[in-house]
């Protein structure tokens, strides 16, 4: 008989910020979208800790934000590192927040580790393929594509990006958002997120791992009006 052999996942040392609460209750944990980072969860992780005393924690996937960069980005790979990381910091079980990819994330964990997660709350996703409604193959075309000089300012070097995004990517939110990934190494500028592995990785992140598993606790699936993410 063949036995196929899974190799392991090897997780990554996520970056991560933690607002401290109360022990006694679960801390409320967000994970980001694609291309997104922890900072996107700053307003309302401060607004949340102050309401509820919870601890509150945003992290950075990998390939995100401070996180490490890796070759591996599939969803068993993010599940895996917040196995490492939710348990080093105490958090077990926790109410999980996720949203788009982190939503998946999420997802995956709940049902891979139930024990790990109080609560689940899924932000404009659902544990389906996503691919048909998704532009992000265009941003990360024209992300590569960006030709900024050495040694220019800050201000000038994200002006000239979004010049140069503009005719692929008309949404100016959207052209913000990915901006935010910008940042300059040794006065070069450059792209935090790991747009090799994610580019590789496209298939995957739309898609859902096939499972067997149910999660058994309570779970809210939340949307927008007009979402094309959740059917």
């Amino acid at each position: 008989p063949i036995h196929f052999v899974v190799p392991p996942v090897r997780p990554v040392p996520l970056a991560y910020k933690l607002l401290d609460g109360e022990v006694a209750h679960p801390a409320l944990v967000f994970l980001h979208g694609l291309f997104g980072c922890k900072t996107n969860f700053n307003s309302i992780a401060k607004a949340l800790a102050q309401q509820t005393g919870r601890r509150v924690l945003t992290v950075d996937a990998r390939n995100h934000g401070d996180s490490p960069h890796s070759p591996d980005m599939s969803y068993e790979a993010m599940s895996q590192d917040l196995q490492d990381l939710l348990p080093q910091l105490g958090l077990v079980p926790c109410v999980l927040i996720g949203h788009s990819m982190g939503g998946k994330t999420a997802m995956l964990l709940a049902l891979q580790r139930p024990e790990m997660v109080d609560r689940l709350i899924a932000v404009d996703i659902s544990p389906v393929e996503t691919t048909s409604v998704s532009d992000f193959p265009t941003y990360m075309t024209a992300m590569k594509a960006i030709n900024i000089p050495d040694e220019v300012p800050h201000s000038s070097a994200r002006k000239l990006a979004d010049e140069q995004l503009r005719p692929v990517i008309q949404d100016i939110s959207v052209r913000q958002f990915l901006l935010t990934n910008l940042v300059e190494v040794n006065g070069r500028f450059v792209w935090r997120v790991n747009l090799d592995a994610l580019a590789q990785h496209m298939d995957k992140i739309m898609a859902f791992p096939p499972h067997q598993e149910s999660y058994p606790g309570p779970t809210m699936f939340l949307l927008g009006g007009n979402s094309q993410f959740v059917r």
